[in-house]
């Protein structure tokens, strides 16, 4: 892999993989499970993200190893563990990818008239862009990543400002209308919104100096994305914009009040950008995953092969794309809600957090207050697993086909050649 990765784009790529369709989605959603109490939820994940961005960006510095937390784990538990977790990224994709996509879809049917089968071909373009984009580069993906999170943080700032004063304490009352165990379930789709802190360890072996970069990239992006997030979520509440449109587009429903039309336009245009940003630095690192895993053998050995030019594993990128095109022709058909795939998301997500947190409690030597870290990211996790409900199962079925090929080829490489 080629080192061209700087500080600068590390940012970006952090910051696009965790605010991403989560700015855009996750508090409406939220909002509707739990109601203004969501806000603690929010809080809670805030200072939560610390220990997760902590462990693995300290996990990546230590061995700059393309495979993020498919690589700790192999390390820290063998062959075996690590590949369950490659699976479970791939459940993590396939299922996120085509909902994510399909949030952006619905941002701009919300602004014009799109059919449903035109709203799931304007997703599909948006996937093939985006993974063509990663087909030519890591360094493209990058600088890529750097205009899109400048222009999502520059417009998100704004719609912040202008929905301020519309902002009342009305609407903050009741503050718990579903009782306590509702901020367990939106904490269990906010989770959603803070994922990817993980992403960027995918990649860690195209780092110029991961040792001193890791670190860095993690305290500014930690503190940018909770700054963003916790003042979208009291806007989206305090004007109550999460009660229309089933709680997914609560952006365009605030902007086109406070701008009128045209404010829907612009909050549909924010939504295709900052998705297409997330779904960009996604395949970046789930496409190494894919690559590090088909080395060792979890994979077909056919996707372990690197493009001299570009430095990208290309097949990888190939074999994703038709996997998620594949998901995404699935969710037309079963005609499946984004909320659940959301929550799908997340039961993959959160299985691999907490093998990549066990990974890290396994792993890192830290002194002081920081080696409980890894423990407080693992404690978390397995905290917010039962709130995905049997969602779980998704995770669970594709993880234990992931385990049957490991052990079927492994099996095989250790029989003895016949005479």
């Amino acid at each position: 892999m080629k080192r061209v990765i700087t500080l600068r784009y590390a940012v970006a790529l952090y910051v696009s993989s965790v605010l991403g369709a989560g700015v855009l989605v996750i508090p409406g959603l939220a909002a509707q499970a739990a109601g203004p109490a969501s806000i603690v939820a929010w809080l809670l994940l805030s200072f939560a993200s610390y220990p997760f961005a902590y462990t693995f960006s300290r996990l990546s510095a230590r061995n700059p190893e393309s495979g993020g937390i498919y690589s700790f784990a192999k390390e820290a538990f063998g062959v075996r563990t690590g590949a369950v977790s490659a699976w479970l990224f791939v459940a993590w994709a396939i299922t996120g990818a085509p909902a994510i996509s399909l949030a952006a879809g619905s941002y701009v049917a919300s602004s014009f008239p799109l059919t449903r089968p035109e709203t799931f071909l304007f997703a599909a373009l948006l996937l093939l862009t985006a993974f063509s984009v990663n087909y030519r580069g890591i360094r493209l993906s990058g600088r890529v990543q750097l205009v899109t999170v400048a222009i999502i943080v520059a417009i998100l700032t704004v719609a912040i400002v202008v929905s301020a004063g519309s902002v009342r304490a009305s609407n903050f009352a009741p503050f718990m209308p579903s009782g306590p165990a509702s901020v367990g379930v939106a904490a269990a789709l906010i989770v959603w919104s803070y994922l990817g802190y993980e992403n960027v360890s995918n990649v860690a072996e195209e780092f110029k100096d991961p040792k001193r970069d890791f670190n860095r990239s993690v305290a500014i992006s930690v503190v940018l994305v909770s700054i963003l997030y916790l003042a979208v979520a009291v806007v989206i509440i305090g004007t109550a914009a999460y009660r229309s449109g089933g709680g997914i587009t609560p952006f365009s429903t605030l902007m086109t009040s406070v701008l009128g039309a045209s404010g829907g336009v612009v909050i549909s245009a924010l939504a295709v950008v900052i998705i297409f940003s997330t779904v960009n630095a996604y395949t970046a690192g789930m496409a190494r995953i894919v690559y590090a895993a088909a080395r060792d053998g979890s994979f077909p050995g056919v996707l372990a092969k690197v493009d001299p030019k570009t430095g990208v594993p290309g097949r990888s990128v190939l074999a994703l794309l038709s996997l998620v095109m594949v998901s995404l022709a699935v969710f037309y058909i079963l005609n499946l809600d984004i909320q659940s795939a959301f929550l799908a998301t997340s039961g993959a997500a959160i299985f691999t957090y907490v093998i990549g947190s066990a990974a890290g409690v396994r792993l890192l030597k830290e002194r002081g207050a920081r080696r409980l870290l890894p423990w407080a990211s693992l404690l978390v996790s397995v905290a917010i697993l039962p709130f995905i409900g049997g969602l779980l199962a998704v995770s669970v079925a594709i993880a234990l086909v992931g385990i049957a090929y490991t052990w079927i080829k492994m099996g095989r490489q250790a029989e003895p050649a016949p005479d």
